[in-house]
């Protein structure tokens, strides 16, 4: 996985489940093997598309609008959950409509002709939920995220830890397995476990001799097309693309350069055998502790149905 994960609010992947014909052709090939769904680790992630996630969602916004009741927030009585499930919260002011470089795939960008037009600003969107934002006392109250002066206390009541919405989620799911970290980040979430294992796996397997010829095969060919990157890690997060909505030209150039590159090395076959080899490696060690995660997830969809029809 690349250095960014991207995380949805319960710690859910913005997985894609897109399947492509035509595997035998370089392009198609990499298409295929450039989504989180042809990873083996992909198993222990549900998929947030789901009927199991989407029951998890209403039922955490159930509990939720019952906890912002209790602190005070009257309004929150006529909120109808269906009409927010598909959402998360955002603090009023926060929402940026500036884009942001990079292609959240797993090795970046792979057609050409997408690239030329669109550079590394090629993030997709996450259809399974969407920002709302909510004023900072009801953020805070919903999240438990503080910035500097906010109060931990609402109406007299405690802010319960992670929220309105951090609480329902402990008790659809119980009590969060061990924080671990990854990438300096601190994950909590039910699924930290596999993130964690991802990484790891991933890191592991970057270091491999094999994925080092690669970068040099892919290297060696962007060098012939004028850019000089040692990996296409470096050529994605390169600074010249940050803080500009639309690509530039030079970004344009260089992304098309880059997904011409993988194509004509094999770059992205070559690189995922490597992560799927690791990958399973890392399950067999950890399986135990997978199956268990797996089955407080069935667990958690069951409690969140319960929920659900005991408010309908």
């Amino acid at each position: 996985m690349r250095k960014v994960l991207p995380l949805a609010l319960t710690g859910l992947f913005a997985l894609s489940a897109c399947q492509f014909a035509g595997h035998d052709d370089p392009a198609g090939k990499a298409r295929h093997l450039n989504t989180t769904a042809s990873f083996p680790l992909r198993a222990y992630i549900p998929d947030p598309a789901s009927d199991g996630a989407k029951a998890v969602t209403r039922a955490q916004w159930i509990l939720g609008k019952q906890c912002m009741v209790r602190l005070g927030f009257a309004g929150f009585a006529t909120l109808d959950p269906k009409g927010v499930e598909s959402t998360y919260p955002v603090r009023q002011g926060t929402l940026s409509s500036e884009g942001t470089p990079g292609d959240d795939s797993p090795y970046g960008v792979v057609d050409p002709d997408l690239a030329a037009e669109h550079g590394y600003h090629n993030r997709t969107p996450d259809t399974s939920a969407q920002p709302q934002e909510w004023p900072a006392d009801q953020y805070t109250a919903l999240t438990g995220t503080f910035e500097s002066g906010d109060s931990h206390v609402s109406h007299g009541h405690r802010i319960p830890e992670g929220g309105c919405l951090g609480q329902a989620t402990r008790k659809i799911y119980g009590a969060p397995p061990k924080a671990v970290k990854v990438n300096g980040a601190r994950l909590s979430g039910y699924y930290s476990l596999a993130l964690a294992l991802w990484n790891e796996a991933h890191e592991q397997a970057s270091k491999d001799p094999a994925w080092k010829k690669a970068d040099r095969a892919w290297s060696a060919c962007m060098k012939k097309k004028g850019f000089h990157y040692p990996d296409p890690e470096e050529a994605s997060l390169d600074f010249d693309w940050f803080g500009h909505e639309k690509p530039s030209a030079k970004e344009k150039e260089t992304a098309s350069a880059d997904a011409r590159c993988k194509l004509d090395t094999g770059y992205v076959p070559a690189v995922h055998s490597l992560d799927v080899r690791t990958q399973k490696s890392f399950i067999g060690r950890n399986r135990e502790k997978l199956e268990d995660l797996r089955a407080a997830d069935e667990r958690a969809v069951r409690n969140a149905r319960t929920i659900i029809s005991h408010a309908s």
